[in-house]
């Protein structure tokens, strides 16, 4: 395999999917990793999700730009990303790219997968059946979406 993308965030679901990543041997490794953040600039929360339009993303994008709020997401995003391609290295890894993104997770992940052209995605899950009744699952959403190989680490 040349290429993976890993979608990482700060839960126990992308811990789990980096750990799984890097414990695969020599013989299993991509050749190459695209590290991937997305920002929800609205949050995890029902309302964000359901107001999120490619419209209401690019508004809020430029509302924010410049802004001590963006600034506390890229800070984060950064720490969120240090944190994998660190993992990452430590298990042999070398060619890592990490890129940041807006906007609904899912679709995202699968633009930049196509974007990139990779063959295969890697995600955790963040579990539980409320959750996933109430907001859907980007995971699931990813699997029965992409054209290619999708792996969910639980």
């Amino acid at each position: 395999m040349k290429k993976m993308l890993l979608a990482v965030d700060n839960t126990r679901g992308s811990e789990q999917a980096a750990k799984t990543v890097a414990s695969w041997g020599k013989a299993f490794q991509p050749e190459s990793v695209v590290l991937l953040n997305v920002q929800q600039l609205l949050g995890h929360s029902l309302v964000g999700e359901a107001l999120e339009s490619d419209q209401d993303i690019q508004e809020i994008n430029e509302a924010l730009k410049g802004t001590e709020r963006m600034e506390q997401f890229n800070v984060a995003s950064d720490k969120i990303l240090t944190h994998f391609a660190g993992l990452l290295k430590q298990a042999g890894y070398s060619d890592i790219k990490s890129v940041v993104k807006r906007g609904h997770p899912a679709e995202q992940i699968l633009e930049t997968a196509e974007d990139e052209g990779v063959e295969l995605i890697v995600l955790g899950t963040r579990g539980g059946r409320a959750h996933k009744l109430l907001l859907g699952s980007v995971s699931r959403e990813v699997a029965n979406t992409a054209d290619i190989s999708v792996l969910v680490a639980r």
